[in-house]
């Protein structure tokens, strides 16, 4: 997916949102919310699992205030007969970065990885245990056609930073008819549909980016929406919040396939 077409749907997926009469605030406090990340295929036998594990997040407490879970779906599993609709060159590269930047040895699917690193406990269905810390207060304002972040870092943080935007796609179902889950019905939650980053600008202590958002008519399923901010460059997560969208999201032009496509 290129950069054109991530901005289109992310401006796509938050069109109801833009047309509300009043507009969602995420807000993280001091405190760390801790980003964690699923690397899953609808073509590996070994995913299912892993995917049932992290729906079965949308019931904890921690929930958007100790965590915040993405699924990134990655295309390097397309090969084997069954291409994921979801899955992006780009989303399987930033799992290579997590390898480069020493968060893993290997990449490989599923891997998870909480705040930043390598984890291994999703295996025994743990709930992420977040090491208490001071990250920097990250606020997302949704209104009137724009996100809006701005981010206060904590003292020893080191500028400049960079601010991720995922939209998530919620109680997805994918049919799978070749590959190594053939025959199965497969249902995701936290897929990530479209992820932008950009660079903050420094306004005193405080980091701010913003993006506009066009209004579409294409209606789909149950939105949420992650943000975190990490150094420049990096892939390490700093701070996160995020939460589900008031409406029903819309998207066009989104560069994801149909189920047929696949």
């Amino acid at each position: 997916m290129t950069s054109r077409i991530a901005l289109l749907l992310l401006a796509a997926s938050l069109g109801s949102v833009a047309g509300a009469e009043t507009g969602q605030q995420f807000t993280s406090g001091a405190d760390r919310v801790a980003l964690l990340e699923l690397y899953t295929s609808e073509g590996c036998s070994s995913c299912p699992p892993a995917d049932r594990w992290l729906s079965g997040l949308k019931s904890s407490p921690g929930l958007w205030s100790d965590f915040v879970p993405v699924a990134y779906h990655v295309d390097y599993w397309d090969y084997i007969g069954w291409s994921d609709r979801y899955a992006n060159p780009e989303y399987s590269e930033r799992q290579r970065q997590h390898v480069q930047e020493g968060a893993a040895d290997v990449v490989y699917t599923p891997g998870v990885f909480l705040a930043g690193r390598e984890w291994l406990d999703w295996r025994r269905r743990s709930e992420p245990a977040i090491d208490a810390a001071t990250a920097g207060e990250l606020k997302v304002d949704v209104d009137t056609g724009t996100i809006a972040v701005r981010y206060l870092p904590a003292p020893s943080a080191v500028e400049p930073f960079d601010v991720h935007i995922a939209v998530l796609g919620m109680g997805l179902e994918t049919a799978v008819r070749r590959g190594e889950n053939r025959g199965r019905s497969l249902r995701h939650d936290f897929v990530v549909l479209a992820h932008e980053s950009m660079s903050m600008t420094a306004a005193g202590p405080v980091f701010m980016a913003s993006t506009d958002l066009a209004d579409t008519q294409a209606e789909t399923t149950q939105l949420a929406l992650a943000v975190w901010v990490s150094p420049a460059d990096a892939v390490v997560p700093l701070q996160a919040t995020g939460g589900l969208l008031n409406s029903p999201g819309y998207l066009t032009d989104s560069g994801v396939r149909s189920a047929d496509q696949a």
